[in-house]
């Protein structure tokens, strides 16, 4: 196996907003640093204090489209998130300020469905990611397997549709399949490579634009025979990354 680091991809805010980098540095058992760093709980959300929750709790992409065209930048010494997106402009907000975070929930709520339970609070629990599992995981994600959905769609994908942490390249397509259960290196880091990811219809929508335009899970099952993109990793050796560096068993 030969391939690099294509990209980084972080998400501060759940659903809201995507940052690449150029480097970061993973530690080991841990997600990657500020990535689903805090969530929005909406008016239904049945939440234990201080808990990981589920992510029907939260504002999702699956079901606030407009949501998925959303960008971000974060200042992390000043713990302040700068969103931009095309309909709703910029804002720059420190989530754990009291009223900050109330001039973010309103800047969301008209990218939320006005049906649904109402954007309510900003939910950050130390030392947990709001990811989708519990557990410390990064994703891995494979450019060719990117580029082999996107021909059978007939189309270029943009890599946002998947909101993945790492991105790889020149690996065969679909190879990250063969790699559950095995370490792989990545720079000085080592990951152990743990599940495959299941999709849901937040990757039908076009991150430039928050609207469905491609039906990815369609093309998954029936080109492919699964609903899987990507993998989960556990970091197992921590340390600094960066995009070009080298993937090796």
């Amino acid at each position: 196996m030969a391939g690099h680091l294509a990209h980084i991809c972080r998400h501060p805010i759940k659903a809201a907003g995507v940052e690449e980098l150029a480097r970061v540095a993973l530690a080991p058992g841990a997600a990657l640093p500020f990535d689903r760093h805090w969530a929005v709980a909406h008016e239904g959300a049945r939440l234990k204090p201080g808990a990981w929750g589920v992510k029907a709790n939260f504002l999702r992409g699956v079901t606030g489209h407009g949501l998925m065209a959303v960008r971000a930048s974060l200042d992390e010494g000043a713990r302040r998130v700068t969103l931009a997106h095309p309909e709703a402009g910029t804002i720059a907000a420190a989530p754990d300020d009291p009223a900050d975070a109330a001039r973010l929930i309103d800047w969301l709520a008209p990218l939320w469905p006005a049906d649904r339970p109402a954007p309510a609070r900003i939910v950050h629990v130390p030392g947990q990611a709001m990811t989708d599992w519990p557990d410390p995981f990064v994703s891995v994600l494979n450019l060719a397997s990117l580029d082999a959905l996107g021909q059978r769609l007939g189309r270029a994908l943009s890599i946002h549709r998947f909101r993945g942490n790492l991105w790889l390249d020149g690996l065969a397509p679909w190879a990250e399949f063969g790699l559950v259960g095995r370490e792989i290196a990545l720079g000085p880091v080592r990951l152990r490579v743990e599940r495959p990811i299941t999709r849901c219809a937040a990757t039908t929508v076009n991150p430039d634009t928050g609207r469905a335009d491609a039906d990815t899970l369609g093309a998954l099952r029936d080109g492919f025979g699964h609903q899987d993109f990507g993998v989960y990793a556990t970091v197992i050796a921590g340390g600094p990354i960066a995009v070009g560096d080298p993937v090796s068993p």
